[in-house]
This record gives C-alpha cells, sequence and structure tokens, in this order.
C-alpha cells in the first residue's frame, strides 16, 4: 500500500531532504547536496523566494518506509506575469516502482488542477538558477555540483504517467589545452577598443559585491527571451548573494564594462565541487568545509555555470573578451579540463560561442510536460 504524506514538521523536511542518500548510497556518480543548505532551500523564512512562490513538499511510503518524495511549486510570477499556468515540480525521486511515481505523479497534477493550471512540467526548481531535467544519457559520469543525479529508470516513469518530452538539454566538456588564443587574442583587443570596454579582474569576494546587484539585472536582461525565464527580484539577490558568490573563487568571476562602468557582459565559473561533496556527505562540519575550501583553491576542473552579454552586445564579441581573461586564469591555475552546465540544445547561439573549443556533449537531460485541466 503506497501512501503520501504532505512534510509539514521538521523531522519530516530532514528525512525529505535524506532520502537520496539511501537510494543513492554507493553511486560513484551521484553528488550529495550539502544537507543544511537543502534544508535552508525549503525555509520560507529564509528563502525569499517564498515570497512568489509556493511549494508543498511530498513523501512516499510503502508501510513505514520511504520510497519516494517531490516537491510541487507554483512560481506565482511566472504564472502572473508571463500567463503560464504551469505547475512546477522537482527534488523528484523514487524507487523503482511504478504505483510510487504514479502515486506522486497524481498529486502533482493534483494540486494544479485545484490551482486551475493547464500543465505540470519538471522536474525543474522554483527558477532558472536551480538544478532542472531528468538525465537521460551520461550516468555513469559523476554528476556536476549543480544538477540533479538520477538513475537509468527515471525516463520509464514519465513515459508510464503519460508525460511527452517537453524540453531538451545537453551538457558538453572539453580539455582546456583545446582552447587556443589564437581564435580570440586579437578579436578581443579590437572588440575592447571598438566599444571602448574593459576587463574587470577580482581577487577577493568583497571587490565583486558592488557588482553584484548589475550582474543580477544583466542575468535578467541577457536571459529573459529563454522559455519560462523568472525574473530574479530584488530580495532574491542578496540572498543568492550570499548563497553562491561566497562559493566561487573571485578570480573566476570575469565582468566586462563600458566607458561609464556599464555592466554590459559577465560570467561566473565554479571550482568543480563534486569530489568535495561525495567526501562530505552532505555535512559541512567538522571537516566538510575544509574539502569546499580545498576544491575552491586547487580544483583543476572547472564548470560555466553563467554567462550573460547585454542585449546591446550580443553578437558583438564580448564573449572573446571574457574568454581572454579566462584563459589567462586558467594557464596560471593549471586548469585540465572545462565543463558547461546543462544547455537547451535549440540554444544555437550558445553553441556557436563554444564551437571553436570541440566540445563533447557527455550528458543529456530532459523536462517532461503533462496537460493537467
Amino acid at each position: 500500500m503506497i501512501t503520501i504524506k504532505e512534510v509539514k514538521t521538521k523531522k519530516d523536511l530532514k528525512a525529505f531532504v535524506k532520502f537520496p542518500f539511501k537510494l543513492y548510497k554507493g553511486s560513484k556518480y551521484w553528488v550529495p547536496p550539502i544537507i543544511s543548505e537543502e534544508l535552508k532551500t525549503f525555509n520560507k523564512k529564509e528563502n525569499p523566494v517564498f515570497n512568489d512562490a509556493d511549494a508543498t513538499l511530498f513523501l512516499a511510503f510503502n508501510n513505514e518506509e520511504i520510497v519516494g518524495r517531490v516537491a510541487v511549486i507554483i512560481n506565482w510570477l511566472e504564472v502572473k506575469n508571463q500567463s503560464l499556468k504551469k505547475m512546477r515540480f522537482g527534488w523528484f525521486d523514487f524507487i523503482d516502482d511504478l504505483d510510487v511515481s504514479q502515486a506522486l505523479f497524481n498529486k502533482i497534477e493534483e494540486i494544479g488542477r485545484s490551482h486551475d493550471l493547464e500543465y505540470s512540467e519538471g522536474p525543474v526548481g522554483f527558477s532558472n538558477l536551480d538544478k532542472v531535467g531528468v538525465m537521460t544519457e551520461g550516468f555513469e559520469s559523476i554528476a556536476p555540483m549543480i544538477t540533479w543525479y538520477n538513475h537509468p529508470y527515471y525516463v520509464k516513469h514519465y513515459e508510464a504517467a503519460n508525460y511527452k518530452v517537453e524540453k531538451s538539454y545537453s551538457e558538453s566538456r572539453f580539455p582546456f589545452e583545446n582552447v587556443k588564443p589564437e581564435f580570440f587574442l586579437k578579436a578581443q583587443e579590437l572588440i575592447k577598443k571598438r566599444y571602448q570596454l574593459r576587463a574587470l579582474k577580482f581577487t577577493k569576494t568583497e571587490e565583486v559585491m558592488p557588482y553584484a546587484d548589475k550582474m543580477f539585472d544583466l542575468f535578467n536582461e541577457s536571459y529573459s527571451s529563454l522559455a519560462s525565464f523568472v525574473a530574479i527580484t530584488d530580495v532574491q539577490k542578496e540572498y543568492f548573494k550570499k548563497k553562491f558568490i561566497s562559493f566561487v573563487n573571485p578570480e573566476y568571476i570575469k565582468f566586462v564594462v563600458d566607458k561609464d562602468d556599464n555592466l554590459v557582459g559577465f560570467a561566473i565559473v565554479m571550482p568543480a565541487f563534486a569530489k568535495a561533496l561525495q567526501k562530505m556527505n552532505g555535512k559541512l562540519f567538522p571537516f566538510g568545509f575544509r574539502h569546499i575550501l580545498h576544491a575552491k583553491k586547487h580544483s583543476k576542473d572547472v564548470i560555466f555555470y553563467l554567462i550573460g552579454i547585454h542585449p546591446d552586445y550580443q553578437n558583438k564579441g564580448v564573449h572573446a573578451v571574457i574568454f581572454n581573461e579566462y584563459y589567462n586564469t586558467f594557464t596560471e591555475k593549471g586548469i585540465k579540463t572545462c565543463f558547461r552546465t546543462p544547455e537547451l540544445e535549440d540554444n544555437y547561439a550558445i553553441h556557436q560561442i563554444w564551437k571553436r573549443f570541440d566540445p563533447v556533449v557527455y550528458k543529456r537531460r530532459k523536462t517532461f510536460r503533462k496537460e493537467i485541466a
């Protein structure tokens, strides 16, 4: 008998967060989240996303054993501003039992219909800065910190519940030795001169902070055309500054400004934390923080997390300025491999930017959709 229980207590929430630790125990490729950070994500007093979104968490039980979980999400900014009557869902994990997944799907759809929403899509988070997609290829590669990992059987559960593919993403990697400076060295000098641009370099996190709000504003502008984009609010900016920027080596944050100090381009690269997180097994203390700090300073693998170019400067070669800055930094740091976060497979503009580095797709993932009205 499968029963579904809403998460209402701190004990239930901790069980919700820790369920994947049991589901993926022994996996060489699953990367544990930091338990304390996951708990904060669903704390309405700490995460300002709840000013504009609702999330109801559920656990699936077989007798007394937890066998699945899901977060059912409505982002009201998305519903109101874009007229997308979408029920989001994420943090969706389950054992290989169709009764379990179907019971959770039923709960997603039930809540969606109760709010007059038209379709459900997942797995997704609250916004475009959250994790996205079910892995469909690449199960024998370690998952980055910023993506979900799942067992291969997940896809058949979506299909059995009559969910259809909505969006397709790919993740790629390339050795740093593929980066040849002749492709951008001269071009970036001409571009800086033509548009009166300059690159900013940082060595301390506090140097980044005066530009952080401008970066999130530019993120909103440069990503607004993507499907299901939800803008970051002013309150969320403060939250994300505390949550993300402290994890990033400031030397891996690159900004390009014009003659009036207006931000026209930015990029954030993160050290690869996956192996450090596996050693931590979800715990920052007493020793987990050391693994994070070591990876932050010494990881030879990096992940291109975000790149944003102001719409007025897109297709004008600003990315060449950014790549030149990273080439110098990565050469100094001895970086070996560059990874890219999930990118929409039909985002041809971003794929064109990377093509000279001969990236290899090593993972694919998808979101799935079902009409529920």
